[in-house]
């Protein structure tokens, strides 16, 4: 993962879930701990997200050795009335970036 962003306050555009999913769609044998540290969550939180996640069929996991291998589903659509018909694949468009982008920017 990129390094952990610096610390911030007030609101933000985007859920703790959507984070959370970005991160696993980023790398998907990711460890919670890492998810946490890069979302600025508890491992607690980033568990119950994940459970959420996987109860609404946003997600699922197989075990793999020690650690997990999370597959999202890119055609679910978003929850919200406001974004029916959106996808989640439309959503990590948005926030998933590509190693070439992530390579060429600058640590901040």
């Amino acid at each position: 993962m990129a390094g952990v962003p610096g610390s911030h306050s007030g609101w933000t555009f985007v859920t703790n879930h959507a984070r959370v999913l970005a991160a696993i769609a980023d790398d998907p044998t990711v460890r919670i701990r890492d998810i946490a540290a890069h979302c600025r969550l508890t491992e607690r939180a980033v568990q119950r997200i994940i459970s959420d996640l996987e109860q609404d069929g946003y997600l699922s996991h197989t075990r793999d050795g020690r650690g997990n291998t999370y597959r999202i589903e890119p055609d679910k659509v978003l929850r919200h009335p406001a974004e029916a018909g959106l996808s989640v694949a439309s959503l990590l468009s948005l926030l998933v970036q590509d190693e070439t982008a992530r390579a060429g920017r600058p640590e901040e």
